[in-house]
C-alpha cells in the first residue's frame, strides 16, 4: 500500500471516528485467512483468502473501529511454533494491520487455533511464548494493535490454559510491546455464559500483566446450545441473561471484558435479544469495553450470520439495528 494512499485513507476516516461511543470497541470479525485448516500450507485464493481493504473502508464508514483478524498459526510459522515467520503470510497480515490502524481503528491479531498447533494441543509453553514474542515484535510500536492470545481454548486442562495465556502475555511484553491491550481467552470455548461455572473465572483471574492492560475475551451466541450454529434464539432476553454471571465476575474482580464473538439469525426474536443484550452491556460499560460480530469475509456467501457488504444477511438485517448501541 502506497504511503500517499494510507494518508488519504486516514483523512477519510476522521468523520467516522469523531462519533461519541457508548462502548469503546465496535468490532467485526474478518474471517477467511484461517479457512482450509485441514491443509495448513494452503493455497492463497483457493483454500484461504485475506480481506478486501475496500470492505474495511465500508465498515469504518459505518462506525466500526475494531477488526478481529482471524488467521492460522501454522501458516505464519510453518511446521513449528518457533520457526521463522513466513514472509508472505506475515506480509498479508501486516498489510491488513497497517491499513486498519492507519485509519485510527484497532487491529486485533488473532490466531484462530483453539489452543492447538498442527491439530495437537499446545503443551510447550516456552515455544508458545516464543511464538508470541516473535509475532508481537512485528507490531510493538503500533499502539492500535491488540493481541488475542488464541481463539477458543476447549477440552483442555485448565492449568494449561492458564499457563498458555500467561506465556503469551510474557512473550508479548518481552518483545517490547508494552502499550497494547492483550485479550486472554478461556477454556470451554471462552463462553461468557460458562465463564464462572467452567472454572475460567477462578483460574484466569490470577493472570499477571506488568502493564495492567488485560481485557478478558469471551464469546456468546444465543441459540439453544450456545454454539452459534442455529438461526433461532432461545428467547428475547437470552443475551443479557447469558452475560450476567460474567458481568458480576468482572465487577467483583475489577476486570474488563470484551465480547470477541456474538451473532444470531435475522428474525424478530433474535433482534430483540440482541438489543436487550447490547443495552445491558451499555448499562455495564464500566466493565464491558465492546463486542465484535461474527463474521465478515469475502467467502461467506449466504451464511446466516454474514456481515459482509453489500448483501450479507447480517449486514442488511442486523447492522442497521445494532449500531445505536455502540454509537451515540
Amino acid at each position: 500500500m502506497l504511503v500517499k494512499n494510507l494518508l488519504v485513507a486516514a483523512a477519510t476516516a476522521t468523520t467516522a471516528f469523531a462519533q461519541t461511543r457508548k462502548l469503546q470497541w465496535f468490532g467485526i470479525n474478518e474471517s477467511g485467512a484461517e479457512f482450509g485448516e485441514k491443509n495448513f500450507t494452503g493455497v492463497y485464493g483457493k483454500e484461504f483468502i485475506w480481506y478486501d481493504l475496500k470492505t474495511l473502508d465500508t465498515f469504518i464508514g459505518q462506525g466500526v473501529n475494531l477488526f478481529r483478524l482471524n488467521f492460522l498459526m501454522e501458516r505464519l510459522t510453518p511446521k513449528t511454533l518457533t520457526a521463522p515467520l513466513d514472509k508472505y503470510y506475515l506480509g498479508n497480515l501486516t498489510e491488513q494491520v497497517n491499513y486498519i490502524t492507519s485509519k485510527g481503528a484497532y487491529a486485533m491479531v488473532q490466531p484462530h487455533n483453539y489452543g492447538r498447533f498442527q491439530s495437537e494441543i499446545i503443551t510447550d509453553t516456552n515455544a508458545f511464548k516464543t511464538w508470541w514474542q516473535n509475532v508481537a515484535a512485528q507490531y510493538k510500536d503500533n499502539k492500535l494493535v491488540i493481541f488475542d492470545t488464541n481463539n477458543e481454548f476447549h477440552d483442555m486442562d485448565q492449568q494449561l490454559v492458564f499457563n498458555l495465556n500467561q506465556a503469551a502475555i510474557d512473550g508479548i511484553r518481552a518483545a517490547g510491546a508494552t502499550s497494547q491491550y492483550i485479550t486472554p481467552e478461556g477454556n470451554s470455548w471462552t463462553g461468557a455464559w460458562t465463564w464462572v461455572s467452567s472454572g475460567n473465572g477462578a483460574s484466569l483471574v490470577n493472570l499477571k500483566d506488568p502493564q495492567n492492560k488485560l481485557v478478558y475475551q469471551m464469546h456468546q451466541y444465543l441459540d439453544t446450545d450456545g454454539s452459534g450454529t442455529h438461526a433461532e434464539c432461545v428467547s428475547a432476553t437470552i443475551f443479557s441473561e447469558r452475560l450476567k454471571a460474567a458481568t458480576q465476575w468482572l465487577k467483583d474482580n475489577k476486570k474488563k471484558g470484551f465480547l470477541g464473538e456474538f451473532a444470531t439469525g435475522v428474525n424478530d426474536q433474535c433482534i430483540a435479544a440482541l438489543k436487550d443484550g447490547l443495552k445491558y452491556m451499555g448499562a455495564n460499560s464500566d466493565v464491558w469495553v465492546g463486542a465484535a460480530w461474527w463474521a465478515a469475509g469475502p467467502w461467506w456467501g449466504d451464511y446466516m450470520y454474514s456481515m459482509e457488504p453489500p448483501n450479507g444477511p447480517a449486514y442488511t438485517g442486523i447492522l442497521p439495528k445494532i449500531k445505536e448501541f455502540f454509537l451515540a
